[in-house]
């Protein structure tokens, strides 16, 4: 079998297959501005453009001053908020590239169950009269139903 380099054909292949998927990838991230998805900052959401209305409504609505995008739409800390956020990539990544996402966006019930959780956690106090009643969150009536504006302005 021909070497070139020391190595056989079959594995410099492979090596120089890794090398573009790992340059490609890396670009991909660096030209999306990727590593801003890690981050807390509400702006990252505005990098992809069909957030933009629903940054502007955050901006305007009454809980601008207290939650970011991620207090109310990936769990809290940990490997859970990494993966749901991940997720989130994935399918936004996989819309937005292939064109072929809901206009206008829509929450997926998993992410509704989400923010469903994290009202109720921030507003523990407030609604425990309210939530005790319930024996599952599905038989709860969601939060947003009565108060939709709250996180990004009156409803469209």
């Amino acid at each position: 079998m021909k070497r070139i380099a020391g190595l056989s054909l079959p594995v410099l292949l492979l090596c120089c297959l890794l090398g573009v998927f790992v340059g490609a990838g890396g670009y991909t991230v660096w030209y999306g501005e990727g590593m801003s998805y890690l981050s807390n900052d509400p702006r990252a959401c505005v990098n992809w453009h069909i957030m933009r209305e629903h940054y502007d409504g955050w901006q305007m609505a009454s809980h601008h001053a207290h939650a970011t995008c991620n207090d109310c739409h990936v769990p809290p800390g940990g490997l859970g908020k990494y993966l749901h956020k991940a997720e989130n990539g994935f399918w936004h990544s996989k819309g937005f590239t292939l064109q072929d996402y809901h206009e206008p966006i829509l929450i997926r019930p998993r992410n509704a169950m989400v923010l469903q959780q994290n009202c109720i956690r921030c507003h523990a106090e407030m609604v425990s009269e309210i939530t005790a009643h319930h024996t599952t969150l599905a038989d709860a009536l969601g939060c947003i139903h009565c108060h939709g504006s709250v996180g990004h302005g009156p409803r469209r």
